[in-house]
């Protein structure tokens, strides 16, 4: 459902989320999570845009979370990326239907709404913190 660049896109800010003191390189966040550097200064371009990180550029620069990983919802991070549209008229754009939806389309909006509602109540902290043996960005 999620295209990679919303994946790689939660990589970078899970990164930096997990290393808020410090100013992370493109080459740092590029190697730990696997993300292509050419696609992840994309993704970085796209996230500063939204205000979710603050880049620097030039010696010592790098990226970093513009607030803190427990203020920053996981809807915020795919909306910059690749934003989530519900379904507010008929996509096969029939008069007799417009904003009333048929049963199938309607369904699907509710499912897109739901998804909206649990990655809004999902912050970035809570990817970190989840209690898990699978660390996030780590091999061990």
């Amino acid at each position: 459902m999620f295209s990679q660049s919303v994946d790689y896109g939660l990589r970078a800010i899970v990164y930096m989320g997990m290393h808020p003191d410090r100013i992370c390189t493109n080459e740092q966040i590029a190697e730990i999570t696997k993300v292509p550097s050419p696609y992840l200064a994309k993704i970085l371009k796209s996230l500063n845009n939204a205000g979710l990180i603050k880049s620097q550029r030039g010696v010592g620069g790098g990226s970093r979370l513009s607030r803190p990983a427990d203020k920053i919802s996981v809807l915020e991070v795919v909306n910059a990326i690749e934003p989530i549209k519900l379904i507010d008229y008929c996509p096969l754009e029939l008069v007799n239907h417009g904003i009333n939806l048929c049963p199938m389309h309607s369904k699907l909006n509710h499912a897109i709404s739901a998804i909206q509602d649990v990655l809004a109540q999902s912050m970035v902290q809570d990817l970190i913190d989840e209690p898990t043996q699978s660390i996030p960005m780590c091999g061990k």
